[in-house]
């Protein structure tokens, strides 16, 4: 009998335990009252990302609210790179948020991070002095990786870019700060190059304000539109050139 009366006593006292647990959930897990925001931005704002982040936590409960989850859906926020949440006692969340920083533009409706992944910029507006970089879908990372190893060689030439393009079908061409294009084509760049430097220090440099286009899509030369007038062309055209 007392066998008996002492495991009613252990069954009791778990029932009171689960009972009081299950209460005391309900207490702690209370609508959230506030969500604090952490960070240093340059680029967005605090009112923004308020705005941005009230949808996600509306319905959430202090206790219950899956910290995964929210991250996740933050992260589909526009300009945010990296998102951190917490509880904090006794209804708050913390978001602790780092922001993308853009390098560039990407077709018209991106910005590019420094790893070349796009992301989406409205509704705030693009930064000023951006290069403006195109491509097919999913070539970011190679054309903002390009982009950067051309740098140096333009600016021992005292010239900086614009624009860089890859078409479709693999060939380049870019714009020159002036505005003048410089087509490169798909194949054998570096040669390319090269005829332009010697081109540009010979005599282009001296007349870049008059130049619309330079084509390097030659075997040996190269060929220059001027505003206002027809081509000059440096050497023939190769049949398969590009």
């Amino acid at each position: 009998m007392k066998k008996r009366n002492a495991w009613l006593g252990v069954v009791l006292l778990a029932l009171l335990l689960g009972a009081g647990g299950r209460a005391l959930w309900l207490w702690l897990d209370r609508p959230i009252e506030r969500v604090s925001i952490r960070g240093e931005w340059e680029y967005v704002s605090a009112d923004y990302l308020r705005t941005q982040l009230a949808p996600l936590v509306q319905e959430a409960t202090w206790l219950s609210a899956d910290l995964g989850e929210l991250r996740r859906r933050a992260l589909t926020i526009g300009w945010l790179n990296e998102v951190r949440i917490s509880r904090e006692w006794p209804n708050a969340l913390v978001f602790e948020l780092v922001e993308q920083t853009p390098v560039a533009r990407w077709n018209d409706e991106f910005l590019l991070n420094p790893e070349g992944e796009p992301f989406a910029f409205a509704p705030l507006a693009v930064p000023e002095g951006l290069p403006d970089l195109a491509g097919p879908g999913g070539s970011s990372e190679e054309v903002l990786a390009y982009y950067q190893r051309l740098l140096p060689y333009f600016a021992g030439l005292s010239l900086s870019l614009a624009q860089l393009r890859l078409e479709p079908r693999g060939a380049w061409r870019l714009q020159l700060s002036s505005g003048a294009w410089v087509m490169l084509g798909r194949r054998q760049h570096g040669e390319r190059l090269a005829r332009l430097s010697a081109s540009w220090q010979r005599e282009l440099a001296n007349v870049s304000d008059h130049i619309r286009y330079i084509d390097l899509r030659y075997p040996n030369g190269v060929a220059v539109a001027w505003h206002g007038e027809t081509e000059f062309q440096e050497s023939e055209p190769s049949t398969n050139a590009e």
